[in-house]
């Protein structure tokens, strides 16, 4: 039986052997240390989903405070996180085999003090240009990367059959950083709780025209503290894994894999669903609802998704990641359509019970399809390499499970990258039809068709009676 061997390594622990698909290891001394690296990583992963969002929030408040921007510079702030964020996971994607998952969670943690510091000040002052509004937008996207690295780091952790659940909570009760941002950010604003440190109020009008005073940079400010603790705690108590090292070039081999690029696709269709409809929703519901106080509501699409992931991720373990994901669009496409029914047209108002329910919809699939699309990964991937190792010996097996799951983590990280610019698409496309069309119902109509590709291409390749791989 493998044994753990723990040497003093940059000062933090290494685990020199890792073979979490031995049973009796995984029972013995595994499972712990897998646990303990997974619920350091969520608190991490939390707080870099809400400064990725920040802007979803600031967005709506900036004109209230003296902000002078258009609608669609608004979006503009929206949406570069998100492209920002998506650019970074691409070499985020990369970092935990080269760095070790202990010392680039840490590092990677650290940076969201920047944007959040930034931000906190930027917004004291109307005066604050554009530019310097849209670079502090960007630099929020430090949050967006940390996902990829994230999950990438965590898949190493856990055995084929804990995958899809590990991944969930890690994702899942991370994401719950959106909602978080989204539900807090409005009544921390309210009360001057960080004293002195917080700066002087703002004064806005409340429903009775009353001028009330709001700390608009506590929205930043106050995960300034947390992400220090998070970062000291990920630094002290995470581990890296020996095995898990691998240069650049060794997995740039993804970028030859073919299901690499299709899950890319599938989960641009629900992560990018996720973070994008996250970003663009309050700033939609102002635009198409301006009765309604978006706040109020723009937190419980991303909770309902953030909380339904891990839920995503148990039952593709249960039924398999491919039959979930394929009803998963199914519901998607038509949840969007249900969107486009309750919207204002042709001189009415629309119904926003209608709209929210819909939407409410639309973010739990989005939940549920994170979960399986992630599931679907390690599978085909150990599968993959399995094939290649039959017939070849016990090493070549062994050898196939690592370089499984290397390539697993990377096309983990890297499909998070091109699926986290679905953040910005989604809110980019309601700005611009709403610009040529006047409403958002062009933007909708284009996500509609692209689910059907997605509910298509997982029925071909893994769904289907004798599909490529069955998953």
């Amino acid at each position: 039986m493998a044994a753990d061997k723990l040497s003093s390594k940059s000062g933090g622990a290494v685990l020199e052997i890792w073979t979490p698909e031995d049973r009796a290891f995984w029972v013995q001394q595994g499972q712990a240390i897998a646990s303990r690296n997974l619920w350091i990583s969520v608190p991490a992963l939390f707080l870099a989903f809400a400064v990725w969002q920040l802007m979803s929030v600031m967005a709506v408040k900036l004109p209230q405070i003296g902000f002078t921007f258009t609608t669609n510079q608004l979006f503009w702030l929206v949406a570069a996180p998100a492209l920002s964020g998506a650019t970074l996971r691409i070499f985020y994607s990369f970092m935990v085999p080269i760095f070790g998952g202990r010392r680039w969670t840490a590092i990677s943690t650290a940076s969201l003090m920047v944007p959040a510091t930034g931000i906190g000040i930027a917004v004291q002052d109307p005066g604050t240009s554009y530019a310097t509004m849209l670079i502090l937008a960007l630099l929020c996207g430090f949050g967006g990367g940390n996902f990829s690295s994230s999950m990438a780091n965590i898949s190493f952790f856990f055995p084929k059959e804990r995958k899809g659940s590990a991944l969930g909570v890690n994702a899942g009760l991370g994401n719950l950083g959106v909602s978080s941002m989204q539900f807090l950010a409005p009544l921390m604003i309210t009360v001057g709780i960080l004293g002195i440190f917080g700066g002087d109020p703002q004064t806005v009008a409340n429903s009775a025209g009353q001028q009330t005073p709001v700390w608009i940079q506590n929205a930043a400010f106050i995960w300034v503290p947390w992400i220090a603790i998070a970062a000291a705690v990920a630094w002290i108590g995470m581990n890296d894994i020996a095995d898990a090292k691998a240069s650049f070039s060794e997995q740039a081999v993804i970028f030859k894999r073919k299901h690499n690029w299709i899950m890319c696709w599938l989960y641009l269709g629900t992560f990018g669903s996720f973070i994008g409809y996250s970003a663009g929703f309050p700033l939609l519901i102002k635009s198409q609802f301006p009765q309604v106080n978006a706040l109020q509501y723009a937190w419980l699409g991303p909770f309902v998704g953030a909380i339904v992931r891990p839920f995503g991720g148990w039952l593709a373990d249960k039924l398999g990641g491919a039959k979930v994901t394929f009803w998963n669009f199914v519901v998607m496409a038509l949840a969007v359509v249900g969107v486009i029914y309750f919207l204002p047209a042709a001189g009415a108002g629309g119904n926003f019970q209608g709209f929210l329910a819909m939407f409410i919809v639309l973010f739990l699939t989005t939940g549920i399809g994170n979960g399986s699309t992630f599931r679907m990964i390690p599978v085909i991937f150990l599968t993959e390499q399995a094939r290649a190792a039959e017939g070849k010996g016990a090493d070549a097996q062994e050898q196939a499970v690592k370089n499984a799951n290397k390539e697993a983590a990377a096309v983990l990280g890297f499909s998070a990258a091109v699926a986290a610019y679905g953040g910005f698409f989604i809110p980019k496309s309601y700005g611009t039809s709403i610009d040529l069309t006047g409403g958002p119902e062009g933007a909708l109509y284009v996500f509609i068709v692209f689910y059907l590709t997605c509910i298509v291409i997982t029925w071909w390749y893994y769904a289907r009676s004798n599909a490529e791989m069955p998953c």
